[in-house]
């Protein structure tokens, strides 16, 4: 389909972080865009104010009038929507967000796709800041705001484009991983683990999941692979392309010496037994080594200026959400981050105590993804939360359509964590959690808050009681 420039372009669900980035690409190139959304919250609210694009409320028949060029309908969207049926009543084109980017705005430029069930948006901001600094004028969508960068996406220029590579279906007549529509060349692969359980029933479909992305990479094309997890090394077999692996201790490139001085998180690369480069980068954690690492091997593979590499990893800033300190002072220290897969939950954790020592380390966790509300990491969960010394849960968001027998149960996982040790509350809403922090907080704590959703406000409540 072509459009012209100028033509009206309606997305549904806008607010998903992904769409509200497309939504931006979209109105850069000259389309008018508007969007509608039910649940609106920071940051992507915010960008897409600022942006100037308006949000219609519920997905309502009446958002389609006047009559769009083109809809571009979010994987939220489900047939039996008003919205969906009248835009089918209507017979107005409509595509998906993977297929838009895919056709319209990656085209044939250098597409450097980043994969994986964890570090995803940090690796891609890595990625696209490095980009930024060889100079290469890169287009990017990430599912986060980088520090680096004003918005979460932008417009290419040059002839590099930067993506999250998501495993989630496209669409609900479209029922495929995102990815597949990306035409990966550049691939950056960082684990593969069982996640999504509301569309992935097993291991299995997740591992043919990014197997088609692996199959799909160009002969001319570069997989970057972590070599120290098994699940990506199985998946390396299905490669036409080149195999390039990374790992803290195995790989092709690996890492000597790593420790944390001033402030910094300093380590060696290490290829082919030589020290190739001293990396500083203000990620604490073995987590963000790695996503650093990885960004470094796939420039560095790409023949970019090695010093404008190391200048770009040093000058990175990290991403809104992931690990963002959003209150610091003496009385307590609150960071916010979108970790709800447990092992990222434990990788966060881990990272929190490297950069903070021995300080108190709280964890509030909303239940809120969809494999978060579901009791299939159970167990998990229970080990990962043992790296802190207070956690708080509310009740999980919203199980309606969850069998009862599959919910997660937050008062009984408390008890169960309570029996492993570790001080745990069951704790409703978001206002009596902030008065428990109030009436038991000492001086030093870090605040860790887990969501991958607007958690009822308890950023700005919390910030609003300690000075923020």
């Amino acid at each position: 389909m072509q459009l012209k420039s100028g033509s009206h372009i309606h997305l549904m669900g806008i607010c998903g972080t992904a769409m509200g980035s497309l939504a931006g690409i979209l109105q850069s190139m000259g389309y008018k865009v508007t969007g509608s959304d039910e649940n609106v919250y920071p940051p992507m609210s915010t960008q897409l104010e600022s942006l100037g694009i308006s949000i219609m409320q519920g997905y309502r028949k009446e958002n389609l009038n006047p009559r769009p060029d083109l809809v571009v309908v979010g994987n939220v969207i489900s047939s039996h929507f008003e919205e969906a049926q009248e835009m089918v009543r209507l017979e107005i084109p409509y595509t998906s967000l993977p297929k838009a980017m895919g056709e319209w705005v990656i085209g044939d430029r250098n597409s450097v796709v980043i994969a994986g069930t964890h570090g995803k948006t940090t690796t891609t901001s890595y990625m696209s800041w490095i980009a930024e600094v060889c100079g290469n004028k890169p287009g990017f969508l990430i599912g986060g705001i980088p520090l680096n960068f004003d918005h979460s996406f932008r417009s290419p220029t040059g002839d590099w484009f930067c993506i999250e590579g998501d495993e989630y279906d496209t669409a609900y007549f479209d029922k495929v991983p995102k990815f597949i529509h990306y035409k990966p060349k550049y691939v950056i692969l960082t684990s593969v683990e069982f996640d999504h359980a509301d569309i992935y029933s097993d291991m299995n479909e997740i591992r043919k999941a990014f197997e088609a992305l692996v199959e799909r990479i160009p002969e001319d094309g570069l997989l970057v692979a972590n070599g120290e997890d098994k699940e990506v090394m199985k998946l390396v077999a299905s490669a036409k392309c080149k195999v390039i692996t990374y790992g803290l201790e195995h790989g092709d490139y690996s890492v000597r010496g790593r420790e944390s001085v001033v402030g910094r998180n300093q380590f060696s690369v290490i290829r082919e037994g030589k020290n190739i480069a001293d990396i500083a980068i203000k990620q604490f954690g073995p987590h963000n080594t790695m996503n650093a690492l990885a960004s470094y091997a796939l420039a560095r593979e790409l023949e970019w200026p090695h010093h404008l590499i190391l200048q770009g990893l040093a000058q990175f800033k990290g991403v809104k959400r992931r690990q963002e300190v959003i209150l610091d002072n003496p009385d307590i220290t609150v960071i916010d981050d979108f970790a709800h897969h447990p092992t990222a939950v434990r990788l966060t954790l881990d990272c929190m105590r490297e950069a903070y020592g021995d300080r108190r380390l709280i964890c509030i966790f909303e239940p809120r993804s969809a494999t978060a509300r579901r009791n299939v990491f159970y167990n998990e969960y229970l080990e990962s939360y043992s790296r802190a010394d207070w956690v708080i849960y509310p009740k999980a968001f919203n199980q309606s359509k969850i069998p009862e027998a599959d919910r997660f149960n937050s008062e009984q996982f408390i008890e169960d964590l309570s029996h492993k040790g570790v001080r745990a509350s069951f704790i409703e809403n978001t206002d009596e959690i902030v008065k428990a922090l109030v009436d038991e907080h000492q001086a030093g704590d870090v605040v860790l808050i887990m969501s991958n959703g607007g958690f009822d406000g308890i950023y700005h409540k919390i910030m609003s009681r300690f000075g923020g």
